[in-house]
């Protein structure tokens, strides 16, 4: 029996979902061997997920951090940082790979980075995307640490990214690539969404992925992990 780290009713944050509640941790035969897991509440898309205790480290989920660390987090969007390429492709990979990492201070840098950008051009559909989930992340869970609301906490992450009179903090663009057009984009989403259902298909029996449901737990799903 796996060992949880976690508790019941304890908020916690799961990067490519969002802050989340533990609702239940329950045991779960699977292939044969019980196996423990974690039934956590997404509240931004008001979603289920189960998560197997020995694999939430690897997923990124997390506790919800201190104040002073969401304080920290918060400061650091009026920071300078690197130049950013204009290469969307690699500017949408890297950012992507902070997210996964799923730091607080990973999230404030996307954040930061994407808001920057976007002054400078417009950003393509899988940017603007990425950018408004890092947000709503980043604004969440500096509300629960430091105990704000969530739309005091959107004012504050507004006047660090653009205090009145300033201009954005970005020491120049590598201009490697233009960014590509809306319709290009889709077209890398539809191929990703492709591509990802693929893979879903091929991890149905891989119990390190994570499982959505209804708010009534189903005991008939089982087959599916």
């Amino acid at each position: 029996m796996n060992e949880t780290k976690f508790q019941i009713d304890q908020q916690i944050v799961y990067p490519s979902q969002g802050v989340g509640k533990i609702t239940e941790i329950f045991e779960k035969t699977f292939r044969g061997a019980p196996m423990m897991y974690y039934k956590i509440y997404i509240e931004a898309s008001d979603m289920i997920v189960m998560v197997p205790v020995n694999k939430a480290e690897e997923l990124g989920i997390r506790p919800i951090v201190s104040s002073d660390e969401a304080a920290a987090a918060l400061q650091s969007l009026s920071d300078e940082f690197e130049p950013i390429t204009s290469d969307w492709k690699l500017r949408y990979q890297m950012n992507l790979d902070l997210l996964k990492k799923g730091t607080i201070a990973d999230i404030a840098a996307i954040v930061r980075c994407l808001y920057n950008r976007s002054k400078v051009k417009e950003l393509p559909i899988l940017e603007r995307k990425l950018y408004d989930q890092a947000k709503k992340l980043l604004e969440d869970e500096i509300s629960i640490a430091m105990g704000v609301d969530v739309k005091e906490v959107e004012s504050q992450i507004h006047a660090k990214l653009e205090p009145p009179g300033s201009t954005p903090k970005i020491k120049h663009i590598i201009d490697d690539f233009d960014d590509e057009d809306d319709d290009l984009m889709n077209d890398v989403s539809d191929s990703k969404k492709s591509s990802q259902d693929k893979d879903d298909d091929s991890d149905e029996d891989d119990d390190s992925e994570t499982e959505s449901a209804d708010d009534d737990f189903d005991d008939s799903d089982d087959d599916e992990f």
